[in-house]
């Protein structure tokens, strides 16, 4: 029978999953853990009860949250669900707006900011741009391409057949077109087509292969003819996928019938698409043609105009870009979601983006030895923590990117690749996260709580959800303004102390004692267990082992319950050789928690020991040295 010490000082691999327990070899065990669950993983190493979520508002329903920022000092947050547009500064609502848009709609927006503009797009629905003018007042409109004497500098494409002619029954006024195989739909009525470079204004729809159109450009004659084209962009045919800005070029990527297509404005004029003669501020389209489809989910202006398609990633080059000297390279054969629009988001230089199968969170980084970019799964060692995500974006303050999932819980990722961290944990909450948006400083999110929508924001000082924090010169005994909590068990933390659970009636709740101050919301709980011994050490092989002791180094914790096999206990927190009160406001300096074990432990899949704690005060822990015996 013989003793080992270990000491584990980092949780730098996050929580991996069970199909690791036999690989003790990796770097991912020896820093990793079995479960991390409602905690946030320092950067130096040790773990951190996850922040708790204010409540702001209550959202008109399900949704999207998405940021504004028009400047450092000017945030805004903006709640898109079905029919309208909210938007927030300072998590007050400024005003709400009619919005075009149903709830399923709103999962497949993609959109893209400049200075005081947000466009937004959906591939069935007129592309809007939303606005802030000088006034403070916020407008949602239609885009207008630019126009030049009723001409229309949009992109047009030729959607028929090659041979399909068109004949126009005359040059000016109004002309009826007939075409030689069936092309028009009701849906024509109000869009463009441009015959031998002329353009006309359909104005009814009479069949298949005939419609009423005004013309705006005298036609060259009245002769059939194959040089014809119609707007790129209608109810006909759909409209923009994706859009982004580039080299001070408006770039739209993919629609509804042409999911391939790339159309980049001219320089400097942002909704001006007329390629004219191909000079090199003209504007620019291509299809993506390989042999796999390309349907463009998500671009992404960096070092180099990122195209994330269905089947691959894309490299877009040309310094500056030109209709001469524009190239697309495939990079990758990874694909992205089909079933949503989550935008990549940038870390450290690095896009992040959901992979197609929605199980990967694939890292597009440029290699300067390899002159190309490159992938790296981040979720390859915790493949469990990000099924099917629904919406992500990257808090840099915290240096964490927030996932949300579909089935409603959310993950975070600590995210330094410099230092080789990338670490992953998962949190719930009472109820189902829908959407998270970084807007300033501050992360939000959308969450669904028993049908109600509420719009809350991570919060560093509080360690409950759906929560409120209040202060009084005075100490009071009743507390209102919690009707968003309305028959809900809440905790509540008075002047520091943790009281007994209520529940909220008529929006408020009456105090055992007055207090100052006061926290109320909803609980939840963060569990941290370490993997077992690895089969490669004294610990390993099936030998039965028991903890002996264990030293939990801790740092600004009130209230630490453990786990050592024998059921959850309270373990008395001492400072100074005086226990300190579980409830009390935590100290601020670090110290060791000395926990003696009893108990062989046999099952070599089982972690020795386990923090499991509601309780809503902080806690961090820096570091575990264990002392193990080993039946030999």
């Amino acid at each position: 029978m013989s003793r080992i010490r270990q000491m584990k000082t980092t949780f730098t691999a996050g929580e991996v999953s069970r199909a690791l327990l036999g690989r003790g070899d990796l770097r991912a065990y020896e820093n990793g853990a079995l479960t991390l669950r409602n905690v946030f993983i320092e950067p130096t190493g040790g773990v951190t009860r996850r922040a708790g979520l204010r409540y702001v508002d209550t959202a008109a329903g399900d949704g999207r949250l998405l940021a504004f920022e028009f400047s450092v000092e000017q945030t805004y947050l903006l709640a898109l669900t079905e029919g309208l547009l909210s938007v927030y500064a300072d998590d007050a609502l400024v005003t709400a707006i009619t919005a075009p848009w149903t709830a399923a709609q709103v999962a497949q927006l993609s959109y893209t900011q400049s200075a005081d503009t947000l466009l937004l797009v959906h591939p069935d629905v007129p592309p809007r741009r939303l606005t802030r003018n000088a006034g403070g007042v916020w407008l949602l409109q239609n885009w207008d391409f630019f126009s030049d004497g009723n001409v229309v500098r949009q992109p047009y494409f030729k959607f028929a057949d090659t041979s399909v002619t068109i004949t126009a029954s005359a040059t000016s006024g109004t002309a009826t077109l007939t075409a030689s195989a069936a092309v028009f739909t009701p849906d024509h009525e109000g869009t463009r087509l441009r015959i031998a470079g002329k353009e006309v204004l359909v104005t009814d729809f009479n069949s298949p292969t005939v419609v009423t159109a005004t013309v705006i450009q005298t036609l060259p004659g009245t002769v059939a003819t194959i040089d014809w084209q119609e707007q790129a962009f209608s109810a006909a045919r759909g409209y923009p996928v994706s859009v982004a800005f580039h080299q001070d070029r408006l770039v739209l990527g993919g629609s509804r019938d042409l999911p391939n297509r790339l159309w980049f404005s001219c320089s400097g004029d942002l909704f001006n698409f007329d390629t004219g003669t191909g000079l090199d501020d003209q504007a620019i389209e291509f299809s993506i043609l390989s042999d796999q489809v390309n349907a463009i989910r998500g671009i992404f202006s960096g070092r180099h105009l990122q195209v994330f398609t269905s089947g691959a990633e894309w490299m877009v080059t040309g310094d500056p870009l030109t209709p001469a000297n524009v190239q697309i390279r495939r990079q990758t054969r990874i694909g992205s979601m089909t079933s949503r629009s989550i935008a990549p988001v940038t870390v450290d230089g690095a896009t992040l983006f959901v992979a197609r199968n929605g199980e990967q969170i694939q890292e597009f980084l440029y290699t300067d030895v390899e002159q190309a970019y490159q992938v790296t799964d981040l979720a390859l060692v915790s493949r469990h923590i990000v099924p099917t995500p629904v919406d992500m974006d990257f808090d840099q303050r915290r240096r964490l990117l927030f996932l949300v999932r579909a089935d409603g819980r959310f993950a975070t990722l600590t995210a330094f690749r410099a230092e080789a961290v990338a670490a992953w944990t998962l949190h719930e909450t009472d109820g189902a996260v829908k959407s998270v948006s970084v807007a300033g400083d501050s992360v939000y999110l959308l969450v669904d709580r028993e049908g109600a929508y509420s719009i809350e924001c991570v919060a560093d000082d509080l360690n409950l959800d759906a929560a409120l924090a209040g202060a009084s010169d005075t100490p009071v005994l009743t507390w209102s303004g919690l009707d968003h909590l309305e028959g809900r068990t809440v905790m509540i933390v008075a002047d520091g102390v943790v009281m007994t659970s209520q529940t909220v009636t008529d929006g408020q709740l009456e105090l055992e004692e007055p207090a100052s101050s006061i926290e109320v919301g909803l609980p939840y709980t963060h569990t941290i267990e370490p993997l077992p011994p690895s089969i490669l050490d004294q610990g390993g092989g099936g030998r039965a082992v028991r903890l002996v002791e264990a030293v939990f180094r801790i740092e600004k914790t009130a209230a630490l319950r453990l786990d050592t096999g024998r059921g959850l206990r309270d373990i008395p927190l001492r400072q100074f050789g005086v226990d300190v009160i579980l409830d009390a406001s935590p100290p601020r300096v670090s110290r060791d928690v000395r926990v003696r074990a009893l108990g062989w432990q046999g099952d070599g899949e089982q972690p020795l020991w386990r923090i499991e704690q509601n309780m809503p005060l902080p806690f961090t822990l820096l570091s575990v040295t264990t002392e193990l015996k080993i039946n030999d």
